[in-house]
Parts: structure tokens; sequence; C-alpha cells
């Protein structure tokens, strides 16, 4: 209780990170070139926009020293920086003016410092009032830290009355639930609070972390307590029948804790280090779960066991009677049909149409509705900047009006269009030329017509960098869309490598708990082919799945619902030494169907609550994949495993060591 206490007063000290480009490898593309881009030039992007109505040219040029004035906004570009605005506006090139201004509409851009996007977006939303609208990436991540605390504490809100709900149906006691909320709300409260050293998590961390803890963990606290229920009505000391409940319940609370533990451990191979970020803590939780109830919970249960049986209650639900025998005459169809569907789900889970970014913002928010204004008079806007080593003028003339000339670039902004390439930079005010030239490099800033992220979006940034490579040895680009496109091929490279070292390491943790060969393969297809069958939905809807949902919900859903078939498999495989198949998997269905139901209710109402509550899309993406992951594995489970068992049962008997399997006397 102690270290929960400091643990929980640690929890202050832990910063949240809301910048996907933090994540991606130091070799990536991106991340060289913002290092670059840093050392070299004091501004960065200009990626976010603001559009002012009704304004003339000299106004608009007045709004934009209000915007430069504002502590933390760099890089303010307008139609000045592109064109001499005192020439007629006619007579410039139509697109360029179209690009910043239009029917009496200005569009800036500019760059916010990074860790003040909260405080500074807040600064402009006063400055350009209700009338007009802002948009752009560090908008974005405002947006996300403000909506994080709230919809944390308001998941929490929803999500601990409906386990409590849970629990106290499933159970026979008022205060049982009690004690397995504090057995891993103690753990969730230390695994938060040591995070202190690693100094910071992600946003996906911080929303996804603690109540996929529980979610998971739960079980173990369940497992050893109802075991503790079964030793009391055989004997009379309490401590003894904790000892017997410890002792019976171990070897099924490690086998649960070490495949989810495995599972996990394999996010944190991830070259996107979000996935490792979460991984190491999920890694975290597991062991300091497994922990508290193997040490904690005793302690507690002891202290409090009278009042378990004080606050005694009958069972409120309804038993159901042969449950076993109506979910076995099912085991032909459901064969046939999981048959059916495994390689088209398998096949189309790898076909949806990925988002690698955050997605839009809802259109019924002050930012969704904004984007919409912006989008609906400019267009799509996304910056690139290129840089280039610096030296060669007439080379980055050449290059500059090839740019121009890819189709979806509206306009590009470099020294020797916007101010001459007669005229050696050396002779002018460093104030004048520090925006395109630092010390060793060139530095173009282009406006591209595409989305951030997309087939377009992607394609655009390989010409850009094919053009410039053209002309030089050494390119880098950055941007928004850069640092996604790089996302891509990370976390493409990363699926193939999770995927296979999370189904190796939990096929060999089955391997060593049931001593068998085929075990670990019908339980790995069971689970995988309801991962197989639950990614495919957006295919066959034609929705968009964000990337890192759907990376870290195939390895997600493998390590935390594979405990469901350990369950089941552990209980068939002792009843079926001591009758035949049929008949040991209908006792095992009557017995576990309502302790792997709970487990599957409670992992599914976590998904679908986070789903609900997070505006956050990666967030949102993983609650709804594990909820509907969670269901979909308890229904191959308890369908689909009993078929396979009864179906294989001669090979599973040679194939499981010291098997014992009973036989029928002829």
């Amino acid at each position: 209780m102690v270290l929960t206490i400091i643990c929980s007063l640690a929890t202050l000290t832990v910063s949240v990170n809301y910048d996907m480009t933090d994540y991606l490898p130091e070799d990536a593309q991106s991340t060289k070139a913002m290092n670059i881009m840093e050392q070299e030039f004091e501004g960065s992007v200009p990626s976010n926009r603001v559009m002012i109505n009704d304004v003339t040219i000299q106004e608009a040029l007045a709004f934009k020293k209000e915007l430069a004035a504002i502590d933390g906004v760099s890089d303010v570009t307008w139609l000045d920086d592109a064109i001499d605005i005192k020439a007629p506006l006619e007579m410039a090139d139509k697109e360029v003016v179209e690009t910043y201004y239009k029917d009496e509409k200005a569009l800036f851009l500019f760059s916010i410092r990074d860790g003040d996007e909260v405080a500074i977006t807040d600064e402009l939303y006063e400055l350009i009032g209700e009338d007009n609208a802002m948009a752009g990436e560090s908008l974005n991540t405002a947006t996300q830290q403000k909506m994080a605390g709230t919809e944390s504490m308001y998941a929490a809100a929803l999500l601990v009355p409906i386990i409590i709900i849970i629990l106290v149906v499933s159970t026979t006691s008022w205060v049982e639930p009690v004690l397995f909320l504090t057995a891993i709300g103690v753990s969730i409260l230390i695994n938060m609070g040591t995070n202190m050293f690693l100094g910071e998590v992600s946003f996906v961390t911080q929303s996804v972390a603690p109540i996929l803890q529980l979610a998971v963990s739960l079980d173990y606290a369940i497992f050893l307590l109802h075991s503790f229920s079964d030793y009391r009505r055989k004997t009379a000391d309490p401590q003894e029948a904790m000892q017997l409940a410890m002792k019976k319940s171990f070897s099924a609370i490690t086998a649960s804790a070490s495949t989810t533990f495995f599972g996990f451990i394999a996010l944190s191979f991830m070259n996107f280090e979000i996935g490792s970020d979460l991984g190491i803590n999920l890694v975290k939780g597991i062991l300091l779960s497994f922990i508290s109830v193997i040490v904690f919970l005793p302690a507690l249960t002891l202290v409090f066991y009278k009042w378990i049986d004080k606050t005694q209650h009958k069972p409120l639900l309804p038993s159901i009677k042969n449950k076993g025998n109506a979910l076995l005459k099912m085991k032909i169809p459901s064969l046939l049909i999981v048959l059916l569907l495994i390689v088209p789900a398998y096949l189309a889970q790898s076909q949806t149409n990925f988002i690698y970014g955050v997605g839009d913002q809802p259109e019924d928010t002050r930012v969704g509705s904004d984007i919409v204004k912006i989008k609906e008079q400019f267009g799509e806007s996304t910056p690139l900047v290129l840089l280039v080593p610096r030296g060669d003028i007439a080379k980055e003339d050449e290059l500059v009006q090839e740019l121009e000339n890819i189709e979806h670039v509206s306009s590009v902004l470099a020294y020797v269009n916007t101010v001459s390439s007669a005229i050696p930079p050396e002779y002018l005010d460093p104030s004048v030329t520090e925006q395109f030239y630092s010390e060793n490099y060139s530095r173009l800033i282009l406006q591209t017509e595409t989305k951030n992220e997309g087939e377009e979006a992607f394609r655009l940034i390989e010409q850009v960098n094919s053009k410039a490579k053209q002309y030089y040895d050494e390119v880098y680009s950055v941007g928004e869309s850069v640092t996604l496109y790089d996302i891509k091929n990370t976390v493409q490279k990363d699926n193939t490598l999770v995927n296979l070292l999370t189904i190796i390491t939990i096929a060999i943790v089955l391997i060593i708990t049931f001593k068998s060969i085929s075990i670990p393969i019908v339980l790995l297809l069971t689970i995988q082919t309801s991962v197989w069958i639950n990614l495919s939905v957006p295919y066959f809807t034609d929705s968009a799945l964000v990337y890192v949902g759907y990376l870290l919900i195939s390895i997600i859903q493998l390590a935390a619902t594979v405990d469901y078939a350990i369950l089941l498999t552990d209980t068939y495989k002792e009843y079926r030494e001591e009758m035949t198949a049929l008949e040991a998997m209908k006792k095992t269905l009557d017995e576990k169907i309502f302790s792997i139901g709970i487990s599957g209710v409670i992992l599914s109402s976590v998904g679908f609550i986070l789903w609900i509550t997070s505006s956050n899309p990666i967030v949102s993406s993983i609650g709804l994949l594990l909820g509907r992951g969670a269901l979909l594995a308890f229904i191959m489970v308890v369908i689909f495993l009993p078929a396979m068992f009864i179906v294989f049962d001669k090979l599973i008997a040679k194939t499981t060591l010291k098997a014992h399997f009973y036989k029928e006397k002829k």
C-alpha cells in the first residue's frame, strides 16, 4: 500500500508525448531531416493554416504582423512571400495568388513551437475569433492533449461501474468484486508510477495501457478467488484454503500471464516506437498484476475473508443446463463456416484501406468544421520542405522550375524565385535570407494540393525526392506527409516481424504448458482466425482503418484472448483422462463457459468504451477492434475450438506427452 501511494504521486511526474514523429526510428529519412533543420534553421515546417474572411491586401498584411508577433509562432508565410504584391495581382500567376488569397479571404501558413501547442492555439483562437478558421498539425496535437485527460476520466467513469456489475453478477459475494479491483488497481497505479523512470509515455500508452491491463489481468484474480471459494467448502481453515487455492490456480495463472507477457514483449521489437512504448508498459503491467495476485491478493483476502462470508448472496444469473450439449451440436456447421471464412478473411485483412496518421477530426467540432471551411475555399494544402546543399544558385534555380511543373505542386518558395537568383545572398541582410539559407543548406518550401496522406500524397513525395536527387546527391524532405510516408514504411516492415514473434513466443509457452505439438497449433489457429475475421471487417465494409491500430490489435487480441483457450483446454485435458472426448468437452463447457464469458464481456466492454469515449482515431480504432475481437475470440473458443478437439482427438492424443486419455473398453 505504501508503494501504491508513492507511485500514485509519481504518476504526476510522467509527461505524455503526442507527437508521432518522435517515435520514428533515428535512421528514418524524416527524422534525419528534422534534426538537420532544427540545427540549421530557426523555424520548422509551416504546417498550420489560418483563414481570415473579408480582408483587403493591406488588412491581410497587418494581420500577418499580428500573427507573427505571437510568442511561439514562426515562419509566417503569405502571398507577399511568393510574389511582389506592389505590382497588380492580375499580372501575377493566378494559381500562386489563389493559394494564399481568394474572394477576399486570406490564408496564412505558419509554425507553432513544439511543446506549447495548447497555449499558443488558445491565443490564436482569441486573435481570429469565431468567424475565421484555423487548422493544422499543431492544432490537432493541442486538441488531443486537451481531450486525453477528460476522455480517460470519462472512460474510467463508464468502465468501472460496468465491470463491478459484471463481477457482482458473476460472483456470490458483494465484497469479492472489490477485492478483484483492488488487487489489479494497485498494480495499475504502481505500473503508471514506475513510468517516471521512462520520463514520458506516448498518448496511445496513456489512453490504452491502464484500461487494457485491467481487462487482461482481472482473470488472474478471478481464478485465485474462485479456487479459494472451492477450498473453503473443503477445509475450515481459511489460511489452508488459500494455500491450496494458490497451489491449484498457480499453473493456470502463470500460463495465462506468460502468453500475454510474451505476446506483449513482441510489441517492444517494433521499429515504430509507439508500439515498443506500449509494449514495455503492458509487459510491466502484466508482471505487476501477476505479483499482486500471487502476493498481495492472498494477504488482502485473508484479512477480509469474514466480510466475504457476511456479504454472500444467491447467484444473480439463472443456471442454464446442458450448455455444452447445445454448443456441441454446432460443431460440424462451425467447422465448415470457419474453413470457408479463413482464407477470405486472411486475404481481406491485409487489403484494407489504411490510414497512417490520426485521420480527420469530427465535423461537429470547431477543429473539424474549420478544416472543412478552409478546404472549401482553398482546397487541400500540405506543406513540404526540401533541404538541399547550399552553393550552386543556378542548379537551385533549375530545380525550383522543375518542381513548379510537377502536378499537385501549387507553389514553391525559394530564394531564387522570391528574392532573385541574380543577387548573391551575401550582399543582403540576414533577415532576408535566413528563411531560405543556413550555413550548409538551402530550404525550399513547397505547397502541395494533396491530403497529408494517401497514394497521391505519397507518390508526390517520391516524385519530389526523385527530381531533387537528379540535381543533388544529398536531399532531405520534411513535413507531415513525409512523416506519415515514413510511418507507413516503418510499420509495414514491423508487421511481419512482430506478428511472427508473437506467434512463436506464445507457441513456445503453450508447448511447455501442455507438453504437446498439436494443442498449440489448434489454439493458435482458433485465436488467429478470430483476429483475421476481426481485421477483415473494414475491408468488407469499405471503411478505412488506422494502421497503427491494426498492427497493435493483431498482437493484443492474440495475446489477451488466448487465455480463454488455455482455460478451456486445461480443464478439458483433465476431464479427458477420465471420460470420452465428447463427454469431457460437454462437462468442460458446462463448467467453464461462464468464466470465459465473463472475461470476454469485460475485455469487450473495455474495447467498446475506448471506442465510444476517445476522439483520437488511433485509440478509438484500437477500442473498436478490441471490443469486436474479444467477442469473436469468445465465440471461436466455445464453438470452433471444442469441435477441433473432438475431430482431431486421436492426433492430439498421439502428439501430447503423457496424455493418458481415457479409452473406452470394447
